[in-house]
């Protein structure tokens, strides 16, 4: 099983809020997820991201592979593979 660390959209209409999550990479995009582990809002400037740095480490060190957005946001937050 592919685990991939991605994006879940939620908020309304042209008003997205998103939250971190840890799914399975055959799933949707909104469909069900193993574990969420932060926040990310990008419509306060400047953008306001919350991740929980133990469960991302650890889900890391477990081969889950992040994706291109949640990447640079683990970088930001000092998050290293």
């Amino acid at each position: 099983m592919a685990v991939k660390i991605r994006l879940r959209r939620m908020g309304q209409k042209k008003a997205p809020f998103y939250r971190i999550v840890v799914a399975d990479s055959r799933s949707p995009r909104d469909g069900k997820c193993i574990e969420e582990i932060g926040t990310y809002n990008p419509n306060t400037d400047p953008s306001e991201f919350k991740v929980n740095e133990e469960l991302a480490k650890k889900w890391l060190a477990n081969g889950a592979q992040p994706t291109e957005v949640v990447a640079k946001l683990f970088k930001v937050a000092g998050i290293e593979k």
